[in-house]
């Protein structure tokens, strides 16, 4: 991954208990292809679109972690140019770091949260592993994600952090706020609703038809929380769960 990505996301990683039967559901709700991961001790897996662009990872779920409170979910990656300053700036402004930093061959990364509670990954990637930018964010391609969400313990204290964290800037004010990173939209922020249990961000995979995703729900073993319901744009999202209990989005046009 190479170019300026300062507060771009840049990957997504999907935490679960049965790697197994994550790479069945999604393969056959969303057409992505997961590659199990083989090398110990983590067995990291990854996520491509249907052109072979990785837009993300699994992560298999061991007793120790379940035993730490990790969950199935799904978490996101912010992109940084200078992982330690931003760390700086993030626990200056109320922020918590979760994991400390970690260096690997892909670059170096840390779990950190929002003054609320909402967790997420800063990573300053190395440009190795893929050519051009990340294409795990975009806004119209299928099998991206392309739509950010934060369900935020203080919509007003939030909006302030994240853009002094990363610059992010309001293309529109609102109940929903609208953010933007160089005028392109990339996500919200609203306040999180009282069956949402934590501050937390949700993620919207872009699907080519989201009426055929939502036949394949069931089938697959997943269970719809939400929708469909039309957006901006001619779209419509649905929210589900996949069958080891991560909580997902999609969103997508209706077959004409």
């Amino acid at each position: 991954m190479t170019g300026p990505i300062h507060g771009a996301w840049i990957w997504y990683e999907l935490l679960t208990t049965d790697a197994v039967a994550a790479k069945a559901f999604y393969e056959g709700v969303l057409g992505w292809s997961i590659a199990p991961g083989s090398l110990p001790p983590i067995h990291y897996g990854h996520i491509a679109r249907a052109d072979g662009r990785e837009i993300g990872g699994v992560l298999p779920l061991t007793a120790e972690m379940i035993a730490q409170g990790a969950r199935p979910s799904w978490i996101g990656y912010i992109g940084v140019e200078d992982l330690d300053a931003v760390l700086a700036t993030l626990t200056a402004r109320g922020g918590a770091v979760v994991m400390p930093r970690m260096d690997i061959d892909e670059g170096s990364f840390a779990l950190v949260t929002d003054p609320h509670g909402a967790p997420f990954y800063l990573m300053a990637p190395r440009p190795i592993g893929q050519d051009g930018p990340s294409v795990a964010f975009s806004p119209t391609a299928i099998g991206s994600c392309g739509w950010n969400e934060l369900h935020a313990g203080n919509v007003a204290a939030d909006l302030t952090f994240y853009r002094e964290l990363f610059g992010w800037d309001l293309a529109e004010l609102g109940t929903y706020q609208v953010l933007t990173r160089d005028d392109v939209p990339f996500g919200g922020i609203m306040a999180r609703a009282p069956q949402t249990l934590v501050p937390g961000w949700a993620f919207y995979f872009r699907v080519p038809d989201i009426d055929a995703a939502l036949a394949a729900l069931a089938p697959h073993g997943g269970t719809l929380l939400r929708g469909p319901t039309s957006v901006p744009g001619e779209d419509w999202v649905i929210t589900a769960r996949d069958p080891l209990g991560a909580v997902f989005s999609l969103v997508g046009q209706r077959a004409a």
